[in-house]
Parts: C-alpha cells; sequence; structure tokens
C-alpha cells in the first residue's frame, strides 16, 4: 500500500491554489495527480484539514476488547464452550453481535489457546497405525 503524500506538499499545493492557481496547473507545479489536488481542496474546504488521515491498522478491535473479560470468564468456568456459543451469549445476554472469527482474534490476543487432549483426538484407523 502506498504512503500519503508528505504534509509540506499538501500544504504548499494548497497555499498555491488559494493564491489564485488553478488546481491542475498547482497539480502540475508540484508534480501530483490534477485528482489529489481537486479532493485536498475540497477536504480543506470543507473541513479545513490541510493533513492526510492515518492509513491502515486496526480500528474495530477496541469494541470486541470492551467484552474480553466477560468472554474469558464464560471460557474459564465452561473449557468446552464453542465460538458460536459465545457469540450467542453476548447476543441474548448483553445485545451485542460479533462473528465468532471476531472472538476468536481476540482470545487469540489473550493467548486463550484450546488444549487437545485424547478424547478430541481423529477417528484412526487400523491402517494408520500400521497393524493388520
Amino acid at each position: 500500500m502506498t504512503r500519503a503524500l508528505s504534509t509540506d506538499l499538501r500544504q504548499r499545493t494548497l497555499a498555491a491554489v488559494t493564491s489564485g492557481m488553478t488546481r491542475r496547473a498547482a497539480a502540475a507545479r508540484f508534480g501530483v495527480s490534477p485528482s489529489s489536488v481537486i479532493r485536498w481542496v475540497a477536504e480543506w474546504r470543507a473541513s479545513g484539514r490541510d493533513h492526510a488521515l492515518a492509513q491502515g491498522g486496526d480500528r474495530r478491535s477496541h469494541r470486541i476488547e470492551a467484552w474480553s473479560d466477560f468472554l474469558l470468564a464464560k471460557v474459564e468456568a465452561q473449557g468446552d464452550i464453542s465460538l458460536v456459543e459465545l457469540a450467542d451469549r453476548l447476543a441474548t445476554e448483553h445485545g451485542v453481535r460479533f462473528a465468532p472469527s471476531t472472538i476468536w482474534r481476540c482470545l487469540d490476543r489473550h493467548a486463550m489457546t484450546v488444549k487437545k487432549n485424547s478424547a478430541r483426538q481423529r477417528a484412526d484407523t487400523a491402517r494408520r497405525r500400521g497393524t493388520a
């Protein structure tokens, strides 16, 4: 993914446009695309912001993190609870909905791993064991 252009370049371009230069001429002068300058000027006039917003990153995990104590307590109380059951409990008891994959990522961030035991192993065949 590409980075945002520098704030200095954006501010100089906006200053050129506000001093009377056309957007396309300012774009040619500073070596950026005319569509970028058009968007920058529109955003600057709408909100006064002359810098780029932050790109990427996790913007939604704070929603599930608010319920992490509830999730961890439920897993501690009932060790074999499924992700779907956790999602259902959140929906019925608190009215919030999360996908099971979101709940899994939250539990993974809190180092909550599932340990396999002999009762949960895959079905075995005589051929796989090597006995006749």
